[in-house]
C-alpha cells in the first residue's frame, strides 16, 4: 500500500514540474540553512568535550571586589591547585598553566614567532585528552627545560613527527628538550598549544604565595563529586589560607572584608561551560570565548527559517488545490477513504521533504567551506553524522513533512465530492484566515530578521566610528621587541629620523595588546583595608601620550626634565580619578606595596588626568586605569604619515635586521588589531546577515505561492472585472492590496518583538547605539516592497488573461 502511495506521489509530483521545483527548492534552503546553523550550535556547545573527563574538570576562578574596583580573572594563586589535591581527596588531580603568550623559537639561522605557547605540570596529560604520536605522557613533563610540541609544530620545525630528542632553542634564552610530539588540539578547544614546556623550570611555581593570581588551575574530580561540594572546598581553602594572609598583612578576616561591602571569591567553572559561560569582563582569558546568546539567537533563527519553508509548502500545495479538487472527488467517488487521502498527500510531502533533504545535505557539503570561512570556525561535517544527529536528523525529516503537508492533506482531502464535481471548492473558503495568517507569520519572522540586520550592521559601524579616547588610524605596532634589549633606545632614535615617522613609544601596554596588570593601592600610608583598591597600571614612557594622540584633561604628561619626581609620578584616567574620589585628584599621594608587602609601601603622588579611552571590548565598560613611568619593551607603536607604508615598513625592518639579524620582524597596525578585538561580533553579524537574506527569499517563494492560490480562486472575477472595462493596474492593485494588507499587520507585530530581541542584544555591549525609528520605517518599507514585487509578477500574470478563457464555462 504505501509503495502506492509512493508511486502515485512520483507520478503527481513529476506531473506538477513547476510546483515541485519550488517547493523542494524552498525546503530545501530552509533545510540547509537549518543544518549549517544546528552544525555552528552544535559545535559551540561540543567545546572541550573531545576530553574523556570533560563532566570531571573545573578551572578555579577569581573574582574580587574592593571599594568598588573589581579583579576577575581565570587565573588564581600558585598552591590552589597542590592544596586542593593535597586535602580534599575529592580532588583527584590538578593541572596549571602559566601561558607565556608568545615565543621565539630558533628554526636553523632563523628565528621564528609563535603564539600558542604555555608552561603546564606534568599532570596535564593525566587531566586533559591530549593523545600522543611520540613520547610518553607520563614523563614528558617532569624534567625542567622539556618541552611537548603539536604534530603541526613538528612538523614545520623538523617535517617529521619523529622528534623525541630534538632539541628547540627558545626565547633565546635556553635549549628544549622535545619529549614528546601530541595531536594537533582540536579546534573546538578553549586553547590550543603548540608548545608545551614543563612548570618544573618555574620557581615560582612551588612557591606558597596566596596573593598573585598568575596561574590557569583546573581540577580533575573524582566521579560523583558535585560543582557545590567542589566549589564549598574551594572557599574554604580560601578562608584558611588567603584569609590567613589577609589577617595577616591587612589585620582583617574574610568576614569582616564582607560585612564592608567588599568580598574575595574563588569559584569552580565546569570545563564544558568554559567557552560560552566564562565572564566577559575577564582579561586573563587564554583565548576569546563565545556566546551563549548568540546560540539561542541562531538556534531560533533556524528553527524559523525552517517554518518559513513549512509555511512555503503549505501555500504552495493549497495554491494547487483546485487542480487537484476534481481528483479529490472522483477518488472519493470511487470508494477512497479520507485517511487513504491524507496518507496519499502526507506520502507526497514526505517524498518531497526527502528529495529536499538529500540535496540539502549535499548543498552542506558543498558550503561548508565557505562558511567556516565566514564563522571564522572549522567545523567538519562529520559532526552531524553522529548517532545523536543522525536521530535528529530522522525525527527532522518526519517533523517537517508532517508539518508541511499536515495541513494540505486534511485541507485537500476534506472536500466533499458532490461540491467539487460540480465545480464548487467549498473547503477553501473555510481556510482564508489560516493561509492569511500563515503569511502573516512568515513576513513576521522576515521583518524581525530585517530589522536585527540593521541593528547588527548599526552597532557594528558605531565600533568603527566611535570617539574611543586615541587615535588609532596610522599607527604602526612592533611586536616582541625584548630582542633589542639595550639597543630599545637607539632603535627608536633611528625609526624617528625615517621620513614620514613623526612619534614613537616603547610598550607593551597597548590599548589593542594583550599586556595586563593589577597591583593593589591603597589611599593611606597604614594600608587600611578601607582604602585599597586594585586597579590596571601599565608602564608607560613620556611618548605614550603624544604618540597614540590621547588628551590630558588636566595635569600634564610624564616629562624626561622631572625625571627625578616622575618615577613616582602617576597619570590616572577619569575613571580611575572618580573612583578615587578626590575633589582634585592632582598631586594626592597614593601608595603601593613593594614586592606584594604591604609593610613596605612606596609613595605616588598623581601628576595628571588622561581622557578615558576604550583599552577593553566594549562590550565592558572603561575601568580605572593608571599609567606610570617604567621601561617596558614588549613592543613599539610608531605614528607614521606616508602614502607609502609598504615602503615605509621596508626601511624599519631595515633598522631592526642591522641591529638583532636573525631576529623576528612582526609588525602590525593599531587599526587591524583594533578590528580583531570584535572579529568574532562582525563574523557573527555577516552569518546572520547571510541568513536573513536566505530568509527572505524563502518567504517570498511562500508569498509567490499564495499569490498563485488567490489568482485561481478569482480567475472568474478577474475576468467580469476585465469585461466591465478594468485595466491591468486595476487588477495588480486589486490583488495587491490584501496582501500588503497582511504584510502591514506583519510588520506592527514584528517591531516591538525585534525591538525586544536586539535591545536585549545591545545590552550586550557597555558602549551601544541606540535602535532609531528610520531602522523600523525603513525594514517596513524594505518589507512592504518585497512583497509588492514577489505578488506583482502573479498579479500581472493574472490581469493579462484572456477573460472569455475564464468565462468560457459560464
Amino acid at each position: 500500500m504505501f509503495k502506492n502511495y509512493l508511486k502515485i506521489a512520483w507520478r503527481n509530483l513529476w506531473k506538477q514540474k513547476v510546483f515541485t521545483l519550488i517547493n523542494v527548492g524552498g525546503l530545501t534552503i530552509g533545510l540547509t540553512v537549518g543544518l549549517l546553523l544546528l552544525l555552528w550550535v552544535q559545535n559551540e556547545l561540543n567545546f572541550d568535550r573531545y576530553n574523556k573527563n570533560v563532566d570531571r574538570i573545573y578551572r578555579v576562578t577569581t573574582n574580587i571586589h574592593v571599594n568598588n574596583s573589581n579583579f576577575i580573572s581565570s587565573t588564581v594563586p600558585d598552591p590552589m591547585g597542590p592544596t586542593m589535591v593535597s586535602e580534599y581527596p575529592q580532588v583527584e588531580n590538578m593541572v596549571r598553566l602559566l601561558t607565556a603568550r608568545d615565543i621565539m623559537v630558533n628554526k636553523g639561522h632563523e628565528t621564528l614567532w609563535e603564539k600558542n605557547g604555555t608552561w603546564a605540570d606534568s599532570t596535564l596529560f593525566d587531566v586533559f585528552t591530549l593523545p600522543f604520536i611520540a613520547g610518553n605522557p607520563k614523563t614528558a613533563l617532569t624534567t625542567p627545560y622539556s618541552v611537548v610540541i603539536s604534530e603541526r609544530a613538528a612538523r614545520k620545525y623538523f617535517q617529521s613527527t619523529d622528534v623525541v630528542g630534538k632539541i628547540l632553542h627558545i626565547n633565546n634564552t635556553a635549549d628544549y628538550r622535545v619529549t614528546g610530539v601530541m595531536k594537533n588540539i582540536p579546534d573546538a578547544s578553549h586553547f590550543h598549544f603548540d608548545f608545551i614546556m614543563s612548570m618544573a623550570e618555574i620557581a615560582d611555581s612551588r612557591g606558597n604565595d596566596w596573593l598573585n593570581n598568575n596561574y590557569f588551575t583546573y581540577l580533575l574530580v573524582r566521579p560523583g563529586t558535585t560543582r557545590a561540594s567542589l566549589s564549598a572546598s574551594v572557599k574554604a581553602v580560601v578562608r584558611k589560607y588567603l584569609g590567613a594572609r589577609y589577617q595577616e598583612l591587612l589585620h582583617i578576616n574574610l568576614d569582616e572584608l564582607e560585612k564592608q561591602g567588599n568580598y574575595v571569591h574563588y569559584d569552580v567553572m565546569p570545563l564544558a561551560d568554559i567557552h560560552l559561560y566564562a565572564d566577559k569582563a575577564d582579561q586573563t582569558a587564554i583565548e576569546p570565548g563565545g556566546d551563549v546568546q548568540y546560540v539561542y539567537i541562531f538556534s531560533a533563527a533556524g528553527i524559523f527559517i525552517l517554518l518559513i519553508a513549512c509555511i512555503n509548502f503549505m501555500n504552495l500545495s493549497t495554491a494547487r488545490s483546485a487542480s487537484r479538487a476534481k481528483e479529490v472527488g472522483v477518488r472519493k467517488t470511487l470508494g477512497s477513504l479520507r485517511k487513504q487521502l491524507i496518507m496519499q498527500f502526507l506520502a507526497e510531502s514526505w517524498l518531497i521533504c526527502s528529495m529536499a533533504m538529500a540535496l540539502a545535505l549535499l548543498a552542506v557539503a558543498l558550503l561548508l567551506p565557505f562558511f567556516n570561512q565566514l564563522a571564522g570556525r572549522d567545523m567538519n561535517i562529520r559532526l552531524l553524522y553522529t548517532p545523536r544527529i543522525i536521530t535528529y536528523f530522522l525525527l527532522l525529516l518526519l517533523a517537517v513533512g508532517m508539518l508541511a503537508g499536515a495541513y494540505p492533506a486534511f485541507f485537500l482531502s476534506g472536500f466533499k465530492p458532490l461540491q467539487v464535481l460540480k465545480g464548487k471548492l467549498a473547503a477553501g473558503s473555510n481556510t482564508k484566515s489560516i493561509r492569511s495568517g500563515l503569511v502573516v507569520l512568515q513576513f513576521v519572522i522576515s521583518s524581525v530578521l530585517i530589522i536585527g540586520t540593521f541593528v547588527i550592521y548599526n552597532q557594528l559601524h558605531y565600533i568603527q566610528h566611535r570617539q574611543i579616547g586615541y587615535n588609532r588610524q596610522q599607527v604602526l605596532v612592533l611586536q616582541n621587541t625584548y630582542p633589542l634589549y639595550k639597543q630599545v633606545r637607539a632603535f627608536r632614535e633611528a625609526v624617528l629620523k625615517l621620513p614620514g615617522v613623526e612619534d614613537g613609544t616603547m610598550t607593551g601596554f597597548l590599548p589593542t595588546g594583550q599586556f595586563r596588570n593589577s597591583p593593589s593601592f591603597f589611599k593611606d600610608r597604614n594600608a587600611d583595608v578601607t582604602t585599597a583598591f586594585t586597579t590596571e597600571t601599565w608602564s608607560v614612557d613620556e611618548h605614550y601620550i603624544p604618540t597614540l594622540g590621547m588628551r590630558m584633561v588636566s595635569g600634564r604628561n610624564f616629562d624626561p626634565e622631572h625625571f627625578a619626581s616622575d618615577s613616582t609620578g602617576i597619570i590616572v584616567n577619569e575613571t580611575a580619578a572618580r573612583l578615587l574620589g578626590f575633589k582634585d585628584p592632582l598631586d594626592k599621594l597614593l601608595y603601593h606595596p613593594i614586592n606584594d608587602n604591604v609593610r613596605t609601601l612606596q609613595a605616588y603622588h598623581i601628576i595628571g588626568v588622561v581622557k578615558d579611552f576604550n583599552y577593553n571590548s566594549m562590550h565592558q565598560a572603561i575601568t580605572p586605569l593608571f599609567l606610570w613611568l617604567d621601561e617596558q619593551r614588549g613592543s613599539m607603536a610608531f605614528r607614521i604619515k606616508t602614502g607609502d607604508i609598504p615602503a615605509l615598513v621596508a626601511q624599519v625592518k631595515k633598522q631592526w635586521d642591522a641591529m638583532v639579524p636573525g631576529q623576528p620582524f612582526l609588525y602590525s597596525f593599531m587599526d587591524d588589531d583594533f578590528n580583531a578585538i570584535y572579529r568574532a561580533d562582525q563574523r557573527t553579524g555577516n552569518v546572520f546577515i547571510w541568513f536573513a537574506a536566505l530568509a527572505i527569499v524563502v518567504a517570498c517563494l511562500g508569498l509567490s505561492g499564495l499569490a498563485v492560490f488567490t489568482a485561481e480562486q478569482r480567475t472568474k472575477e478577474i475576468g467580469i472585472r476585465k469585461v466591465h472595462g478594468a485595466s491591468v493596474a486595476d487588477i495588480v492593485s486589486l490583488l495587491s492590496r490584501d496582501f500588503i494588507k497582511l504584510v502591514l499587520v506583519a510588520i506592527v507585530i514584528a517591531t516591538p518583538v525585534a525591538w525586544y530581541i536586539m535591545n536585549s542584544w545591545l545590552q550586550d555591549f557597555a558602549y551601544r547605539t541606540a535602535i532609531p525609528w528610520w531602522v523600523f520605517l525603513l525594514s517596513g518599507s524594505i518589507a512592504v516592497l518585497i512583497a509588492l514585487f514577489t505578488v506583482s509578477f502573479q498579479s500581472i500574470k493574472a490581469a493579462l488573461m484572456n477573460p472569455v478563457k475564464s468565462l468560457r464555462t459560464e
